[in-house]
């Protein structure tokens, strides 16, 4: 099969013709209708993932076809489209008993603990329990987002933050997962104010209808009346991190959502604050397969358009220069060409 490749830290990122996978016992294997080129698979190139082995295929945020089927798989056949969390679940560990598949102690991600999805096809673990059925309504290019970004925003804002109507949610970095957050946020009934640097990225999340879209978090109390009731760090950035947090109100709640790498630093989380304020501070980490019916009820009743975050379809040969370039863009880079 054709794969964008990767054969040290940092260094080239080449399409090549390597061996397609076989099906594990209780996985399949997809044909790759579509890819999504992420930030998380940028750390991955760089190094910033521990459980990146050389050489390596990036990609995890997908949309498929299934080509095979390895033995035990009892729900899932040939031809059936599906799409697939990034975090690949065991379904057998004490997490995945208490359906917190996002934080299951023996996971696996493809395009980290194994090869990813820029590629022709993929393998793809237990997957009677992470596989999610596409409607035949929804196209590879939009589907492919939600096994990242949309469901990490979603899961961030809706089932960790607990957003409710009329509060104010500060999103801090309009890459894929904020823009997602910002219409997650909206569809929830919030009232939204987004935070990037990059003027084109500031733009997408007015269009997408954040209330103020700014290039810094200063004047956020202001315009909030004192402060956002919920503040998600989307980038993955130190000062994000520290911004997200000092620009909440009393009894706010801090998400986090962007990967800190530690190679990029630590951020100095204002623990007085935290106390003063009697702050939350939470983590979320992607969404469960059987937690999707919701975010696609709502993406089907077009509460949420996923779409509208597509902003390029490229061809495999476009995927290094794209995932070189990451952030550089506003809006989501999908393959849809392999």
């Amino acid at each position: 099969m054709r794969a964008l490749v990767f054969e040290t830290f940092g260094g080239p990122l080449t399409v090549q013709e390597v061996p397609a996978p076989d099906p594990a016992p209780g996985g399949v294997v997809l044909r790759v209708g579509a890819t999504g080129v992420c930030r998380s698979d940028w750390h991955a190139w760089q190094g910033h993932d521990p459980d990146v082995v050389l050489p390596h295929v990036p990609g995890h945020e997908l949309a498929g076809t299934v080509a095979a089927v390895g033995a035990g798989v009892r729900r899932w056949r040939a031809g059936d489209r599906v799409t697939v969390p990034f975090v690949n679940a065991c379904g057998r560990c004490a997490q995945c008993a208490a359906g917190e598949h996002q934080v299951c102690d023996r996971q696996t991600q493809p395009g980290f603990a194994h090869w990813g999805s820029m590629a022709q096809y993929v393998a793809l673990d237990a997957a009677d329990v992470n596989l999610v059925a596409l409607p035949a309504g929804l196209d590879d290019a939009t589907a492919a987002a939600l096994g990242c970004r949309v469901a990490t925003a979603f899961r961030a804002v809706v089932q960790v933050a607990r957003v409710r109507p009329g509060e104010w949610v500060a999103v801090h970095g309009c890459g894929g997962v904020g823009l997602s957050a910002v219409q997650v946020a909206l569809a929830a009934g919030a009232r939204v104010v987004a935070v990037d640097v990059s003027p084109a990225a500031r733009a997408l999340a007015a269009d997408l209808g954040a209330e103020h879209a700014l290039d810094g978090p200063a004047a956020i109390p202001e315009l909030t009346g004192g402060g956002a009731h919920v503040s998600l760090d989307a980038a993955g950035a130190v000062a994000a991190c520290e911004d997200s947090v000092r620009c909440l109100r009393p009894r706010g709640r801090h998400v986090q959502v962007g990967l800190l790498p530690p190679a990029q630093g630590r951020p100095a989380v204002p623990m007085d604050l935290v106390v003063a304020r009697e702050l939350q501070v939470l983590g979320s980490h992607g969404m469960a397969a059987h937690a999707y019916p919701e975010l696609l009820g709502l993406v089907a009743a077009g509460r949420l358009r996923p779409q509208a975050l597509v902003t390029r379809e490229l061809g495999l040969d476009e995927a290094g220069a794209a995932l070189a370039a990451v952030g550089r863009a506003p809006g989501v880079a999908v393959v849809t060409r392999f």
